[in-house]
């Protein structure tokens, strides 16, 4: 075995176990999964967001996007509108709620991972940060990185 396999596996390992115990403090606590919390906050941030804006950063299909706002939108979370440029697109805005929700889940996604991750000095955190931001441009510059297809 490689001597990247078991560090790949690390990576992994605690990114499934951060990712599933945040997603249920905020489920508890506020009623929304993180990939919704993740989705609520591209939409704040990403001016004119669309669909594609979100597939681009989270590397997922138009499909799987697609369907989670539109539980967004039945959540009464977002909206879609039309594109000002382009009637054939929607733009996506928080609603009041959203805005209301994406407020109150911030600090309990911080406040567990800061939990989660006390036992790290925090001059290892910002190596291992300063890692995955290089690893991650990387992989966002190569084909790797580009948009998935559906079906892929």
């Amino acid at each position: 075995m490689s001597h990247i396999t078991p560090i790949f596996t690390d990576l992994v390992r605690v990114e499934t176990r951060l990712y599933n115990a945040v997603s249920a403090r905020l489920r508890a606590e506020q009623g929304l999964g993180l990939g919704q919390f993740e989705l609520l906050e591209i939409i704040d941030r990403v001016p004119e967001c669309r669909v594609l804006d979100i597939v681009g950063e989270l590397a997922i299909t138009v499909g799987a996007v697609s369907k989670a706002v539109d539980r967004l939108v039945a959540a009464g979370w977002c909206q879609r509108v039309a594109h000002p440029q382009d009637r054939r697109s929607s733009v996506l805005r928080l609603t009041p709620a959203g805005e209301k929700q994406l407020s109150a889940s911030r600090p309990v996604v911080e406040g567990e991972l800061t939990s989660l991750t006390s036992t790290v000095p925090p001059d290892d955190l910002a190596r291992i940060a300063s890692t995955l931001a290089a690893l991650r441009a990387t992989l966002e510059a190569s084909p790797h990185g580009a948009r998935r297809e559906e079906g892929k």
